[in-house]
């Protein structure tokens, strides 16, 4: 297990934590004096309370826990957050109610998840031709729909 420093900008936020032994990711939880409501549609920033050394070469990908989104439709708006390495701010997630409904979040309450990856750092080169392949520039449902 790799160690990720983590600073707390405020005493009361709290450090990720794994559900399980084999969770890929970690838990981050609301910072907030009370109830955060989200009424139809909106969309906030939510505050973690944290700041996080991410190691070169790893990115944070921030995803929805799935029982919030399919069972209260409470979703990161931008689908998946990226924290890169040389961030050192606050992680704050951009919660999305997805719902009809008014929702709420409470003080300290598990919100997203982060798993931390490894990512390729590509150099992209101009080029006339791409090798061919089976598949082509066949696009959306182009490989079939079973």
């Amino acid at each position: 297990m790799s160690k990720i420093n983590v600073k707390k900008l405020d005493p009361n936020a709290v450090l990720p934590t794994y559900g399980s032994e084999f969770a890929a990711g970690a838990d981050l939880y609301a910072l907030s004096d009370g109830e955060i409501v989200f009424a139809p549609h909106e969309t906030k920033l939510v505050r973690t309370g944290l700041a996080m050394e991410i190691p070169e070469g790893y990115a944070g990908l921030i995803y929805a826990r799935s029982g919030l989104a399919s069972k209260r439709a409470l979703a990161p708006a931008n689908k998946v957050g990226v924290v890169d390495s040389d961030y050192r701010g606050e992680v704050m997630v951009a919660l999305h109610n997805h719902s009809d409904k008014e929702q709420t979040i409470a003080p300290k309450e598990r919100i997203a998840q982060l798993v931390v990856a490894p990512f390729l750092k590509a150099e992209f080169a101009e080029a006339d031709e791409l090798s061919d392949t089976v598949r082509g520039v066949g696009g959306f449902g182009s490989t079939g729909t079973k």
